[in-house]
This record gives C-alpha cells, sequence and structure tokens, in this order.
C-alpha cells in the first residue's frame, strides 16, 4: 500500500534537507515542500503559532518506521509531526513508480 507522510518543518532549509536525505536513502519517492504554512498548536500548556513549511512525502507503508527515524533524526523539533494517510486511488503508472523509487522491504 502506498501512503503520504505529512510532516511540518521550521523552514524551507530543513524541509530541504529532510527531503534530499530521504530521496538518496531511497525510503520516499518524492517530496513536495509547502512554504507559508501558519500553524496554531497547543504546546507546553498555551496555545502557540509558528510559521512553517508542510512536507508531503510519497511512500510504501512498509517504509514509515524507517520515514519516522530518518525525520527524527534530521528535525529540529522535539516532537515532529509525522502523520500518514493511505492513498486509496491514484494513476496505475505513478504507484507503480512510486513502489519503483523506493526500497524494497527487504533492503536497508
Amino acid at each position: 500500500m502506498n501512503i503520504i507522510v505529512f510532516v511540518t518543518a521550521k523552514d524551507f532549509k530543513e524541509a530541504e534537507k529532510i527531503s534530499q536525505a530521504l530521496v538518496e536513502q531511497k525510503l520516499i519517492a518524492c517530496a513536495n515542500i509547502i512554504q507559508g504554512v501558519r500553524s496554531f498548536f497547543w504546546w507546553e500548556g498555551k496555545v502557540d503559532a509558528a510559521d512553517e513549511v508542510l512536507l508531503i512525502l510519497k511512500t510504501k507503508r512498509s517504509l514509515f518506521k524507517k520515514v519516522e527515524k530518518a525525520v527524527k533524526s534530521l528535525h529540529s523539533y522535539s516532537v515532529p509531526e509525522i502523520i500518514a494517510i493511505p492513498i486509496v486511488a491514484g494513476s496505475k503508472e505513478y504507484l507503480k513508480w512510486v513502489n519503483d523509487s523506493v526500497a524494497s522491504k527487504k533492503a536497508g
């Protein structure tokens, strides 16, 4: 099964570093970086806000734990957002490309 993983980062430079590393490690097929995200959230007992960047990562569900571990090792936040949703439908050719672009389950 293919998934989309959402990760927010503090800025474009951090998002680019995470994206580049995950692609090079074949943990994701690709990453989209969306700038200009304004986030509101509870943190340390109060409402906080931050300007962030959103990463949209495409991969396989079997690689989620490795993606999570890699993101945590590269991320500046103590509790980074790393959430995944299933891709329930999509272009057959695109989904094949995602599968062919990432490491096999047995790899790494």
